[in-house]
Parts: C-alpha cells; sequence; structure tokens
C-alpha cells in the first residue's frame, strides 16, 4: 500500500470518503485494480488514518465521473502535483458556487474542464 500515490488529506471535512474495497465493490473490479486505477491517475486517493480513501463524489451512478480522468490528466500534465489537483478539485469556484469535484456532476463539467486547461497552462 506504501506505493500508492497518495495526496495530503487536506479535504474539507464533510466530503465523503470510500475504501479501496468500497470502491471495488462499486465499480465491480477488484481491489488491486483500484490500486491501478489510481497509481494510473484515473483516480486520486488521499490517506486517512493509514488507509488510502476516495472522495465519494468522485463518482456517479454509472462509475467514476465522465470528465474526472481528463481533468486530472490535464492539471498534472499542466504541471500540478498531486496534491495541487486535489486542492483545486475541493477548492470553491465562487462564481460556480461549488468545488469542481462536485461540478464535475452538473452543467457546469465542461467550464470547468476548460478552467483547469486555462490554469495548467
Amino acid at each position: 500500500m506504501g506505493s500508492l500515490p497518495l495526496s495530503e488529506d487536506n479535504l474539507p471535512s464533510d466530503v465523503a470518503t470510500l475504501t479501496l474495497d468500497e470502491v471495488a465493490a462499486r465499480l465491480r473490479v477488484s481491489p488491486n485494480r483500484v490500486r491501478t486505477l489510481i497509481r494510473d491517475h484515473h483516480l486520486l486517493a488521499v490517506s486517512r488514518a493509514g488507509q488510502p480513501v476516495i472522495p465519494a463524489v468522485f463518482f456517479d451512478d454509472l462509475g467514476i465521473a465522465k470528465h474526472l480522468g481528463g481533468l486530472v490528466e490535464v492539471l498534472l500534465d499542466g504541471g500540478y502535483s498531486r496534491n495541487d489537483v486535489m486542492s483545486w478539485l475541493f477548492t470553491v469556484q465562487d462564481d460556480l458556487g461549488l468545488h469542481p469535484a462536485e461540478a464535475l456532476h452538473t452543467h457546469s463539467a465542461r467550464e470547468v474542464v476548460r478552467r483547469a486547461q486555462a490554469q495548467a497552462f
């Protein structure tokens, strides 16, 4: 588990999280596949009480939120660290009234990706 790239746990206290086993059950994959998704930056995780957890907002009824992987990739390619990406995803955008991770589930998802592209480069 020490080899997983985990972000610092700077999540707001009201952000619900899921364990690797819960994510595996939700996605109907093995916990090892979830670890691979984290290593490949398709998901981001934090260490909480010594265990990796993933924000529940990264998922919708179909699985991983549609734009999450691309959004994370844009920010990482633009020079953001995993910690920076996680912080950006959970910083409220005043004009949207919510943070980008939440916005992925709204009509503002493409706007969030556009903003990430503009900030990362």
